[in-house]
């Protein structure tokens, strides 16, 4: 086995959490059952990886069996890396058979052919998804393993997920070979990116409720129970305008949000690309530039945070649609222009 190949299961190996390591060796399937009894999984990590190692060196593998490992370990830890949502386009509104034998084929063709040292690896999934592993390499260099991009396809659908190299110069030849072996058109960034790939997939798929039942009907009327017992009755008006505000509070997040769980995004980028507004009349700046500004909004669940602003009395409701459109536009990249033609060309709107 050759000592590039044995280093990177070793450091894929290491990358595991102890405790699913012999869950993740028996999904490779490379090493017999065997052979997996013979290791002892409770001892440190690095005498897991060399064993892991030596097995491998006996059955004798090679840079396949390794990209399978990883694109397991991928699978199961998607979080780990960042995900951007692209979209295919057809010229025509015509839905063919896929053929995963022939994607296969034409999209290790369409990449060899602009790059000869290149590692490609699928993988299927009972949810209809193709997963690619891509490794780069040069003209002149053998691919590197260590920075890979991978993709997720589903058949039958316009939306592919990838997590690019840091070789950035090789997107277009990733791109080019979708669209080339899917028999589609185009490909364009839909600008919705996150670490969570299946929150991602919600979005697009619309497979997220927003409108859903839960407890939170309840608590106007169990408020109202239990402030008539801690104040007194002087206050009772106050105490019904408190409970007012607080139902429309609550019926505005839910008709935005609904009560189900939200899909998981870590940011939200608006780029501002827009003109000084002034009056016609008070001319302060003397040429007409665009003020330029990047504001980010993040969170560990962007979306919760957002749904939680108004309740917590931190923010007005309704939050403005620039953060609450983010689920149905699929999207959290923004660039805010200008209106053409709204304004005389003196007063510009930002």
């Amino acid at each position: 086995m050759d000592e590039t190949v044995a280093e990177y299961i070793r450091r894929t190996v290491l990358k595991i959490p102890r405790g699913e390591i012999k869950m993740m060796l028996q999904k490779w399937g490379f090493l017999s059952e065997a052979q997996l009894q013979t290791i002892n999984f409770h001892q440190i990590k690095e005498n897991i990886s060399q064993n892991v190692v030596q097995l491998c060196e006996e059955n004798s593998a090679d840079i396949k069996q390794a990209a399978v490992l990883d694109i397991i370990y991928n699978h199961i830890y998607p979080n780990k890396r960042m995900w951007s949502v692209y979209q295919m386009n057809k010229t025509g509104e015509e839905i063919e058979f896929f053929d995963l034998a022939d994607f296969k084929k034409k999209f290790k063709r369409r990449l060899r052919s602009a790059l000869i040292n290149v590692t490609i690896n699928f993988r299927e999934y009972e949810d209809n998804a193709v997963w690619i592993r891509v490794a780069w390499g040069t003209p002149y260099t053998k691919p590197n393993q260590y920075k890979t991009s991978y993709v997720v396809y589903h058949s039958q659908t316009p939306y592919v997920f990838i997590s690019a190299s840091v070789l950035k110069s090789n997107l277009p030849l990733l791109c080019q070979a979708l669209v080339f072996a899917s028999n589609y058109h185009d490909i364009r960034e839909m600008e919705l990116r996150s670490h969570s790939l299946n929150s991602l997939k919600d979005i697009v798929f619309k497979r997220y409720s927003q409108y859903c039942i839960s407890s939170q009907n309840y608590v106007s009327g169990f408020f109202h129970f239990s402030s008539q017992l801690l104040f007194p009755a002087a206050d009772l008006r106050i105490i019904q305008e408190n409970r007012n505000e607080k139902e429309r509070i609550q019926r505005v997040n839910r008709e935005i949000f609904g009560d189900g769980p939200l899909p998981k995004l870590e940011f939200a980028q608006y780029k501002l690309e827009t003109m000084f507004k002034s009056h016609p009349k008070i001319d302060v700046l003397d040429k007409k530039e665009p003020f330029r500004c990047l504001v980010k909004f993040s969170s560990p669940h962007l979306l919760e945070s957002l749904r939680s602003l108004a309740p917590a009395g931190m923010a007005d409701a309704p939050l403005s649609p620039l953060l609450t459109c983010i689920p149905q536009k699929a999207k959290n990249y923004f660039k805010i222009r200008d209106k053409k033609g709204f304004f005389p060309e003196s007063f510009v709107s930002p």
